[in-house]
């Protein structure tokens, strides 16, 4: 049976982080599964789920991480997984949603979004946030999108308005969209 592995790594951009990554999962006989890349301002950063077998998969993991680090100059992170990632527990079922937010960029948007999704039982399933300056004005303007998997027992209408009420506090545009059942 194959083993699973997460790995993640940051780094100062540059061409060939992903070659690095790549031929280090290949050198030990593992298969990318899964991945997100992105930059980040002036940092690369990568979320990977690996597969491997072989009785030496996890030490020859560890140590091309570890050689990455040294010589490429990248943070590294790699653990076991415990069974099949992709697993899905039994009864769960889920309505993917999306939520795009904006307006003028303060503190607290994310944490306030986030925290209300959670406090009902939301699974945030990929984030991603933008701050750039206003055209006219050069005031930082805030753009999120948030997908997510929301309990399908969940009275949707309940979640909009908690949510809206979240932005009205915020002062910020919100819209909630439902995507597909899963």
């Amino acid at each position: 049976m194959g083993r699973w592995f997460a790995l993640s790594a940051i780094g100062l951009d540059r061409p060939g982080i992903v070659a690095d990554l790549a031929e280090l999962i290949y050198e030990c006989d593992c298969n990318l599964e899964d991945s997100s890349m992105t930059i980040l301002g002036s940092e690369f950063a990568v979320l990977l789920l690996l597969s491997g077998q072989g009785p030496d998969v996890e030490r020859r993991l560890s140590a091309g991480c570890k050689r990455l680090e040294w010589e490429k100059r990248l943070t590294v992170f790699f653990r076991p997984l415990e069974g099949d990632p992709f697993a899905r527990p039994p009864g769960q079922h889920t309505v993917a949603m999306a939520c795009e937010v904006s307006g003028v960029d303060k503190a607290g948007i994310v944490a306030r979004i986030a925290r209300t999704l959670a406090d009902h039982g939301v699974n945030i399933t990929a984030l991603g946030t933008r701050s750039r300056p206003g055209a006219e004005t050069g005031t930082p303007m805030f753009t999120m999108r948030i997908e997510m998997a929301v309990p399908a027992e969940l009275d949707r209408r309940v979640l909009r308005e908690r949510l809206e009420r979240v932005a009205a506090d915020l002062r910020v545009d919100l819209t909630l969209t439902d995507v597909a059942e899963r």
